[in-house]
């Protein structure tokens, strides 16, 4: 499907979220930095995003996309997402 529509935002995702069940996490996070060019994601990517990146032990940019999903969720009205994340930011990443 995605390749007779590469920017099908729906499959991207769809495909992200399956690497990120197989645990690939470097196919998770370059199917979610794609998605998330040509998507206008409401936070969940960004979460996910931040998994892939601390399983891959790329703990800045982990923190960078939680620090996004935060901002991205409060926009678009999810302030219970971006509390999630802001927790997480707390707990695991408190300097």
């Amino acid at each position: 499907m995605l390749a007779s529509d590469p920017n099908n935002t729906m499959v991207l995702f769809g495909l992200a979220n399956e690497y990120q069940k197989a645990e690939d996490w470097q196919k998770t996070i370059e199917t979610l930095k794609d998605y998330l060019s040509k998507a206008d994601d409401e936070g969940a990517a960004y979460g996910m995003l931040a998994k892939a990146y601390e399983k891959t032990g790329e703990r800045e940019m982990a923190k960078a996309a939680y620090e996004k999903g935060i901002e991205v969720s409060n926009a678009h009205g999810h302030p219970s997402m971006a509390q999630d994340y802001r927790m997480t930011l707390d707990l695991d990443y408190a300097d």
